[in-house]
């Protein structure tokens, strides 16, 4: 497993907490004329101020806890190629693929290209989907909730299969793939990274013990006890829960007086339950200069929480 697929440690073996940026919001001042210019000059900046990780959404409409359908939202996999060439070092996924909105097969393809040219900084980060708006609208597939999670356990599977040296069919329940070749593969050995999102006891988490590297949570009251659900999975699973990579959605707001101080204090919160990363929007990202507060005062000063 590449040295990113985990939690980061510092010398003296105290786990670190890291901070990743997350992108939701495409509707900035310049427009759509201005927005490559935009995006490369935030993802430069985030990568080099520290930030462990850059992901965006994978929506094909604006998500209505973040503005109207309407607003500008770019495909994520075509973004995250974008990022791959404007950025060295920050990992970079989705928060996360809604599974019905690709073949699994293709998927996999997908993010092992962008593995292999962002040079191993790819995972896949992967749901069980929920906006029914956006694929009704588009045609995309979107059968219930129970259908659903069979198919994100089915891809989980495919995807770990195309990314081994098993070239063999897949016959399940949903996808049947002849051959699952994947040429070339990926970088990053075995896999990819895998991260879940989402904090269903049943099904979700059980997912995360089996099959992923880490999971993401809402950072609500009940994240402590999400992560003893996890735990459990993982022992009745013979699965190592030190393995996984607990991470948090987030939102970064260092405009105000004190804000940075008031951010520290919660992400120590979130530290002391055992969350490993943080990944959110930063207010007014398109900016730059909360990108940079973000550097100098918020990252170092949590990094070892």
């Amino acid at each position: 497993m590449p040295a990113a697929s985990g939690a980061a440690t510092s010398a003296a073996g105290v786990s670190e907490l890291k901070i990743g940026l997350q992108i939701p919001d495409f509707t900035w001042p310049s427009g759509a004329t201005g927005l490559a210019g935009d995006l490369a000059r935030v993802a430069r900046t985030a990568d080099d101020v520290g930030f462990d990780a850059i992901a965006v959404m994978d929506h094909v409409f604006q998500i209505h806890m973040v503005g109207p359908a309407e607003n500008d939202m770019l495909e994520g996999y075509t973004t995250l190629g974008f990022l791959a060439a404007h950025t060295s070092r920050a990992r970079l996924f989705t928060l996360v693929t809604g599974v019905t909105y690709r073949d699994p097969g293709l998927l996999a393809k997908i993010v092992t290209t962008l593995d292999v040219l962002s040079e191993g900084r790819a995972w896949l980060g992967i749901g069980a989907a929920w906006n029914e708006e956006e694929n009704r609208a588009l045609g995309l597939l979107f059968p219930p909730t129970a259908e659903r999670f069979e198919r994100l356990e089915e891809t989980l599977q495919i995807c770990l299969k195309m990314w081994s040296e098993d070239e063999s069919a897949y016959d399940g329940t949903h996808y049947q793939l002849g051959r699952t070749l994947n040429s070339p593969q990926s970088l990053a050995r075995p896999h990819p990274p895998i991260m879940i999102g989402g904090s269903g006891e049943k099904k979700t988490l059980r997912y995360v013990a089996r099959y992923a590297q880490a999971c993401n949570l809402f950072p609500g009251p009940d994240v402590a006890h999400k992560l003893d659900v996890l735990r459990e999975h993982c022992e009745r699973g013979g699965r190592d829960y030190a393995e996984i990579e607990k991470t948090v959605i987030f939102r970064f707001d260092v405009s105000a007086d004190g804000s940075v101080q008031k951010l520290i204090d919660q992400l120590g919160g979130l530290a002391d339950l055992g969350i490993q990363t943080a990944i959110g929007a930063v207010k007014d990202v398109w900016k730059i200069t909360p990108l940079e507060v973000m550097g100098t005062e918020v990252i170092p000063a949590v990094a070892a929480l």
